[in-house]
């Protein structure tokens, strides 16, 4: 997480998950299995790129009623730390270029817990009105589907 967290421009979502980190760990960083719990179900997920590395795009579509794809995020890792963290922006894409409407980063953290993993997802904002919509846009209700598919994935894995 950020050294600061800001209420105001932030939302967090975490959980623990009966799975070792490295189970967790692979479920976020393989794009098959990445495809299987990012979207919520019964949505689908298409990993366009993956490139695992600072400047290193991060492109995924999706599918909500089983026709064709859409976008759905096109960003930029800023940060991978093995087993640990990942941070992605969609205020750049591949290769540190800027892209056209900047909404979040996010900050995922795998800790380890007596009980598997905690798992902690922290998105912030450039402002006030972004964190709000993306709230009042289902942040809590998506992003706690995904997690809880995430974590039923891994707990399987495990």
């Amino acid at each position: 997480m950020t050294d600061t967290a800001r209420p105001d421009l932030d939302l967090t979502i975490s959980r623990i998950i009966r799975a070792p980190r490295p189970v967790v760990w692979r479920a976020w960083t393989d794009p098959a299995s990445f495809e299987q719990w990012w979207v919520p179900a019964p949505s689908r997920c298409r990993v366009v790129d993956m490139e695992l590395r600072p400047g290193g795009a991060f492109t995924t579509q999706i599918s909500e009623d089983g026709g064709e794809f859409a976008p759905h995020i096109s960003g930029c890792f800023l940060a991978v730390d093995e087993l640990e963290r990942i941070v992605f922006t969609n205020s750049l894409v591949g290769g540190w270029r800027p892209a056209e409407q900047p909404f979040m980063t996010a900050i995922i953290t795998l800790n380890d817990h007596p009980t598997g993993t905690e798992y902690v997802a922290h998105v912030m904002h450039k402002d006030n009105a972004d964190r709000n919509t993306h709230e009042e846009t289902g942040f809590y209700d998506g992003w706690g589907t995904v997690t809880e598919q995430l974590a039923k994935m891994a707990e399987r894995q495990a």
